[in-house]
């Protein structure tokens, strides 16, 4: 795969912790260390995956600083700073710079739901806080209540840092207008629609299956590469169970803790609430499923 400023396999990476809740970060180097030997060339760090609405600044700050000792010199990693208060976001943008992060993933302000204007003056200021480190967007309207226009993408798309987006909006038609209109890499950020996004442009994909799919993503994006869609949609159709129990049983990172201790990457699938571990039930749907892919 060609290299871009993030990776093209990347994965919002889920952060062990232990039993008693805080945060263990062998385990969260261990957990770098073998998606980096799966099919990984860039890995996010305090995404949503990685339970970021409840860690804390200076917790953020470590993790990103032990994946970049762990697997810095063989993968880019991205780090999440953005929130709904905009010096804030700017603070930890600095700081995780400071940490060794090669990019940052700046996301629609939630909850406040500022204007459009508004939120592009938030994006200019944590880009520059950040220095000349890329910036990937992220349009998420189901979580932040506020989607991204197209205009204000073709505007951040003039600001220096900016250089991609991470769509989980899915308005296809709209992300190939810009994808034509401007220079910004296109990432899917929705594994329902992985190989939607590949097959009309994207860059490639900022993934939640990832983590137990990095290798069989990297060959759909290889595939799309070279134009064998029909192998890309071969791969795409064998993941389709786990997409499911993944993302559609229970909620991402719960499921994807749960698929990690399963195959003994990290030592317990504990999250602070308001997340916990779901139901038996649904660890054996996600069990069948992995060994149906030929995962587990």
């Amino acid at each position: 795969m060609a290299d871009t400023l993030f990776g093209r396999m990347i994965t919002a990476m889920v952060t062990p912790m232990r039993d008693d809740g805080s945060i263990d970060f062998d385990g969260l180097q261990r957990l770098a260390v073998h998606l980096a030997d799966h099919g990984h060339d860039g890995l996010l760090v305090n995404g949503t995956t990685g339970e970021s609405p409840t860690t804390t600044d200076g917790e953020d700050y470590d993790c990103v600083q032990a994946v970049v000792e762990a697997v810095g010199d063989r993968v880019k990693v991205m780090a999440g700073c953005g929130t709904n208060d905009t010096e804030h976001s700017a603070r930890a943008a600095r700081e995780m710079v400071a940490r060794g992060a090669d990019s940052l993933l700046v996301v629609t302000p939630y909850y406040n739901k500022p204007p459009q204007d508004c939120i592009l003056e938030h994006i200019r200021m944590v880009a520059e806080a950040g220095g000349d480190t890329p910036v990937m967007l992220y349009d998420i309207p189901g979580r932040t209540g506020t989607a991204l226009a197209t205009d204000t993408i073709r505007r951040a798309a003039e600001i220096e840092q900016v250089k991609a987006v991470k769509d989980a909006k899915g308005d296809f038609f709209e992300a190939a207008r810009l994808m034509a209109e401007t220079d910004l890499l296109w990432f899917s950020g929705d594994d329902v629609v992985n190989l939607a996004h590949l097959a009309q442009g994207a860059a490639g994909v900022v993934s939640v299956v990832g983590h137990v799919a990095g290798e069989k993503y990297a060959e759909m994006i290889a595939c799309v590469d070279r134009g064998d869609l029909a192998r890309a949609r071969e791969i795409n159709a064998q993941v389709i169970p786990v997409v499911d129990a993944i993302m559609h049983v229970s909620q991402g990172a719960i499921q994807a803790k749960a698929a990690m201790k399963m195959l003994g990457v990290i030592e317990s699938d504990h999250l602070r609430m308001p997340l916990r571990q779901g139901p038996p039930e649904h660890q054996e749907i996600l069990r069948t499923a992995l060994q149906a892919a030929g995962l587990l």
